[in-house]
């Protein structure tokens, strides 16, 4: 069931979170919200899943829903116009599908299928018109998603976001080699490479369109603003890693901050679970902190011209909405069907994955 099917925002009683992922600051002070458009959002995203080929009817239908991709963005970007924010929903549901081919590339030894597709997108991120109707439905649709996200705001944004996303595939390039090769990396370097598999500045830089607005270097590079930003996405990351923590030592992984922390730093997994779990908490309480240094510039912004009166507001409505990744994370992990691998009928295969885009025929 959907915590948020009836109305635009609920508690945390109708989730049954494990007490070892339960965080009560969470759930106290950091209320869930929805987007009013949700419901026209899922119907929307579920119709171009099926237009672009990214899924099969059968698994749109039967677990696009419950995979709750819709909500994570509706619950994020609360202040996008319905347009922008239907265009993040879909680019964010195309992103969970090519993760999902990465990994079937990495677990079923497909090395030049990955780097024939990591070219590709390379190029659409460049060209996105020119690969509207590529071959591949996975490339086509980046391609789509792109040139939509590219329609907001003004070419500077747009070349920051493809020189972002650059980042992003080179370093699920290197994942790929880790994971063939069963590198573990250092806890360093995995919490320099999770910024960019996480994505952490698209996401941020997403938070810009949906307030309308493309931020100067001088805000963007702010450290208060900076610091806040870089809080939320690091929770997100991090949290993530402690939910997969036990399945993916259980499935031989090597990505995984708690894996990096027992291989490299002598931890046991009790003692690299209460690590983990302190990193999120510490990402709470200095959001917290970070949030309000953020809002004060905000303010010092708004200096009696009308271009900083409309800066600041742009400013707020980046914050209120990193404010609201916390909750929508934090959820969205104990309500989509993407981790409920025990009632999986195959625990090392998704169900919901394609396995004929993905070249499993």
């Amino acid at each position: 069931m959907h915590a948020f099917s009836q109305g635009t925002t609920t508690t945390s009683t109708a989730i049954a979170v494990p007490p070892s992922l339960r965080l009560p600051v969470i759930e106290a002070a950091f209320p869930r919200q929805l987007h009013p458009y949700w419901p026209r959002l899922q119907e929307k995203t579920r119709t171009w899943l099926l237009e672009k080929r990214l899924m099969p009817a059968d698994k749109v239908r039967e677990y696009a829903d419950g995979l709750c991709y819709t909500d994570l963005m509706a619950g994020y970007y609360l202040d996008a116009p319905d347009d922008v924010l239907q265009a993040i929903a879909d680019y964010s549901a195309w992103f969970f599908v090519w993760d999902d081919r990465h990994d079937r590339d990495i677990v079923h030894g497909r090395p030049a299928a990955w780097r024939r597709l990591a070219g590709q997108l390379h190029a659409a991120l460049g060209a996105p018109r020119a690969h509207l109707h590529h071959e591949d439905p996975l490339v086509a649709g980046f391609a789509d998603s792109v040139l939509r996200l590219y329609s907001f705001l003004p070419a500077t944004w747009n070349a920051r976001f493809a020189r972002h996303f650059h980042a992003v595939i080179d370093a699920y390039d290197r994942e790929f080699h880790n994971r063939t090769h069963g590198i573990v990396p250092s806890v360093e370097e995995y919490l320099r490479l999770r910024r960019l598999t996480f994505a952490h500045w698209i996401w941020t830089d997403l938070l810009e369109a949906s307030a309308g607005r493309e931020l100067p270097d001088r805000v963007r590079k702010n450290p208060a603003f900076r610091r806040a930003a870089l809080l939320s996405q690091e929770f997100a990351a991090w949290y993530n890693d402690l939910c997969s923590l036990p399945k993916e030592i259980a499935g031989d992984e090597v990505h995984n901050l708690g894996i990096s922390l027992i291989t490299h730093e002598g931890l046991t997994l009790e003692e690299a679970i209460v690590d983990l779990r302190r990193r999120v908490e510490d990402c709470v309480s200095e959001f917290i902190v970070a949030e309000r240094e953020a809002l004060r510039f905000a303010d010092e912004i708004a200096d009696g011209t009308l271009r900083g009166k409309e800066l600041s507001v742009a400013v707020r409505t980046c914050v209120r909405n990193m404010r609201n990744w916390f909750s929508s994370v934090y959820w969205f992990h104990h309500e989509s069907g993407r981790y409920t691998v025990d009632s999986w009928d195959d625990r090392s295969t998704p169900p919901y994955v394609n396995n004929e885009a993905a070249g499993e025929k």
